[in-house]
């Protein structure tokens, strides 16, 4: 971020020690108190301001010198920079319980907004405030104002805006919006006057030259921030500052002039054009919005009362109107700079944004604005360069495209499947699109049918940006997530690293001097991501993860192949950075579809649960983190869905039954297990057999039978206590449903001693894990024992945990509660001598 060095200089200034601190302070109090404003004095200045900002922990500095920085900034005398940095080194230091601030005196508008500054720093009272903002307005309100650099106290306005809104009142409002108006129409269109040396020798005064437009012709009579010039005179930098503030000024002061969305628009027009219409024949049905013509904004302008006989509010709506409808035009001049250039973009953005607040004022403003907006959009829709502008377009058309009947489908579909396929690394834009769907995501995913496919292109962003994004993208998924496409989105967030990969994939093939020659040969076999990225057999693996909108399918077989050929990029910074985002998102995901999920839908996520636990991108920590979220989320969808377990028996029977499953995702498969004890039960499903129980029983006794059996090689597994005992407990609750397998578990139980005894295992395993192991064998073949009461302790009903089973005295809790102590406290039995 900053140059070699800036980062030497800015350690020097968060070392200083504060002894050094007050020395130097003294130095400086010193030249401050004797008014030497010499080089010394602005480079010690400079210093002590570089000390003061570069750490966010505060520095105190001494009384005396804070006392003379404040003396001096009231010293209008004073060198400009002087004051500047003395201002900026107090606001770094404020608040300050030793210092009172009054600005009734003040005269000076240059010092007026460095003290102003100052005083919004100390965190001053409501009455504070009020006098600052007075004192401004007063400046202001001053004969030749503009001429004495009122331009100063603009910006100061605005931060007042942004501090207390509510400090102005009506009447300050109306003056403020007056020259708001004076300042953006009726700048002069003349450069200003160089400043000259003067003397004996300077040249003789010329004619002021005209103020040119950005491709080099004399501009009208009409001055904006697109005109050019050398030299700008005083009216033409308040024209600047006022447009910079202007949108603020609207937004805060315009808002009580919102019109309800439940009123009539046609409430504004005069009064009697509405009938004079209709009798005319223009219009049949003023109920019905989509019939209206051109006919209605020849009405509207022929029956606007002119500008000047409007109140202050009105008449700086229409000016400022005037005034983007003419910054829309100078931007289709064609610049002669870069510069001007990328002013013209900026502008254009700004522009639209401020007709679109406009017209949500004033509704009859849509009807003028929309033939400009969408003559713009025509413009600019096939240039790269300007889809940033595209989003306020979007924004227009999204607030006021009903009421004008125009279909805005395509603005959309261009906005959401070209931007961000052709430019997510632009990181700018890819912020201001992300931001653009949160605002706007209620109207995006009720009105907008392309919002909803176009997921994969959204993502693309994230992958892209991941550091920036991800706190956005936590709130915009959720609106993403919809029925018809959460499976998709599902595999999309397992292969977002995937996504990143192919990315960077894309942009070095496209970069790079590799060329489709190197892939005459087809049979040659890829040896990277790049060739893989060109070769035909790869290609649609790439466009289906590169893919524009949903819809295509929810994910493509030969997934494990895509994993393969990206395994040059699954140790990059970008796609390990991307990679760690992937386990919040997916918990964000599943918190929003478990709301709305029903029976067939969480059927298939648990499929994909178990299914892409095996196939996920091999990035370090990334499997693990995945099927960690796999394991807590397939509980809350058995939870929420028990019918699961029967419904995907065959699923559950083939994943359970598997070996190696253990060693790959052990914590996974425990959770898989635990759900098949928890749920696999007449009380949670009466489509629950017996025959089911049977084969779940036998595939997990057979899997724990081959982990305990001994083997005289050394390359035997070692398979934690916690996957045995769960593993002994779901055999336990199976066989307390089918009473006919418990002499099949109690054989299994009783074998456990032996088993973690032999030499081969207990060097494997740890004292504690051995009495682990034993002590959950001893308590399921007790309770084994008892039949009945196993039943209820190892399946209970699912209405186990209501209040009534321990607040009802009559309930039988209690006692079983006491049978099942006594029960457990038995002798051991045969094969567990004490």
């Amino acid at each position: 971020m900053f140059g070699a060095a800036a980062e030497k200089l800015l350690k020097q200034a968060r070392e200083v020690q504060d002894e050094d601190l007050q020395k130097f302070c003294t130095r400086i109090s010193t030249l401050l108190q004797n008014k030497e404003y010499n080089n010394e004095a602005i480079e010690s200045l400079q210093k002590l301001f570089l000390i003061v900002s570069a750490t966010k922990y505060s520095k105190s500095l001494s009384k005396d010198v804070v006392q003379n920085l404040h003396s001096t900034l009231w010293f209008v005398k004073a060198p400009q920079p002087v004051l500047v940095l003395c201002s900026a080194i107090l606001r770094e230091v404020l608040p300050c319980n030793a210092l009172t601030y009054s600005c009734e005196e003040l005269n000076d508008m240059k010092t007026m907004n460095l003290v102003s500054g100052v005083m919004l720093a100390q965190g001053s009272t409501s009455a504070e405030v009020v006098a600052v903002c007075n004192r401004i307005l007063k400046l202001l309100e001053s004969r030749h104002a503009e001429s004495q650099g009122a331009r100063h106290l603009v910006p100061v306005l605005s931060k007042l805006l942004d501090l207390a809104p509510t400090v102005l009142n009506e009447e300050q409002i109306n003056t403020v919006s007056k020259k708001l108006v004076d300042w953006l129409r009726y700048a002069g269109t003349v450069q200003g006057a160089s400043l000259s040396s003067g003397g004996f020798f300077s040249p003789r005064s010329r004619q002021p030259a005209s103020i040119l437009e950005v491709d080099g012709a004399v501009t009208g009579d009409f001055f904006t921030v697109l005109s050019i010039g050398q030299y700008y005179t005083e009216d033409q930098w308040l024209n600047m500052h006022s447009f910079s503030m202007i949108r603020k000024w609207l937004h805060w002061y315009e808002a009580g002039g919102v019109c309800n969305s439940d009123t009539d628009v046609f409430d504004k027009f005069p009064k009697g054009t509405i009938q004079n219409m209709k009798d005319e024949g223009h219009v049949s049905s003023f109920d019905e919005r989509s019939e209206l013509d051109s006919s209605i904004m020849s009405v509207v302008s022929a029956s606007s009362t002119s500008s000047r006989l409007l109140p202050p509010k009105e008449r700086l709506r229409e000016k400022t109107f005037e005034y983007c409808n003419r910054l829309i035009e100078q931007c289709d001049r064609k610049a002669l700079k870069k510069s001007d250039s990328e002013l013209q973009k900026a502008c254009l953005i700004e522009a639209v944004a401020l007709m679109d607040l406009i017209c949500r004022h004033d509704p009859l403003f849509v009807y003028r604005a929309f033939p400009v907006v969408k003559a713009l959009y025509s413009r600019i829709s096939a240039d790269s360069g300007f889809a940033r502008v595209l989003l306020p377009v979007a924004q227009f058309y999204l607030n006021h495209s009903e009421l004008a009947a125009v279909d805005s489908e395509a603005v959309y579909r261009q906005l959401f499947t070209k931007v961000p396929s052709e430019l997510y690394q632009d990181p700018m834009l890819a912020f201001e699109f992300v931001q653009f769907c949160r605002e706007n995501s209620k109207t995006l995913r009720e009105s907008v049918a392309i919002f909803h496919k176009s997921f994969p292109n959204l993502l693309k962003f994230l992958a892209w940006n991941t550091p920036a994004l991800f706190p956005d993208f936590i709130e915009l998924l959720p609106d993403l997530v919809h029925p018809d496409t959460a499976i998709e989105i599902l595999h999309s967030l397992l292969d977002l690293p995937c996504v990143t990969a192919s990315l960077e994939v894309q942009l070095r093939a496209v970069c790079s001097s590799v060329t489709e020659k190197l892939m005459v040969d087809q049979s040659r076999k890829v040896w990277s991501s790049a060739e893989a990225f060109l070769h035909p057999y790869y290609k649609s693996m790439f466009f289906y993860i590169l893919r524009v909108e949903s819809g295509t399918g929810d994910t493509i077989d030969r997934l494990s192949q895509l994993h393969e050929v990206l395994s040059d990029m699954a140790r990059r910074p970008r796609v390990v950075q991307c990679a760690q985002t992937v386990p919040i998102l997916l918990q964000v995901y599943f918190k929003v579809v478990t709301q709305f999920a029903d029976g067939p839908l969480i059927n298939q996520l648990a499929l994909v649960i178990l299914e892409r636990s095996s196939l996920l991108y091999d990035i370090p920590d990334f499997k693990a983190e995945v099927q960690r979220v796999f394991s807590s989320q397939l509980m809350v969808l058995c939870k929420r869905y028990p019918a699961l377990i029967v419904e995907q028996s065959k699923e559950l029977l083939e994943f359970c039954g598997t070996v190696s499953n253990i060693k790959n995702k052990e914590d996974f498969f425990i959770h898989v297990v635990w759900a098949v004890g928890e749920y696999l039960s007449l009380s949670y499903d009466r489509r629950c057999t017996v025959e089911q129980i049977t084969k779940f029983f036998e595939a997990l006794e057979a899997v724990l039978f081959e982990m305990i059996q001994l083997r005289s090689s050394t390359g035997i597994l070692k398979f934690s206590p916690r996957v045995i005992t769960v593993l002994m407990t779901t055999l336990a609750k199976l066989a307390s449903r089918s009473q006919d397998l418990i002499p099949r578990v109690s054989l299994f139980l009783s074998k456990m001693r032996p088993f973690v005894r032999s030499a081969l295992i207990s060097s494997l395993y740890s004292e504690d894990d051995i009495q682990e192991i034993l002590a959950r064998a001893n308590e399921l073949n007790n309770l084994l024992k008892a039949p009945n009461v196993a039943q209820l302790i190892l399946g209970p009903s699912a209405d186990i945990a209501s209040p009534r089973w321990y607040k009802d005295t009559n309930a039988s809790l209690p006692l079983t509660m006491q049978t099942i102590s006594k029960v457990l406290q038995r002798n051991p039995g045969p094969g567990f001598p004490a």
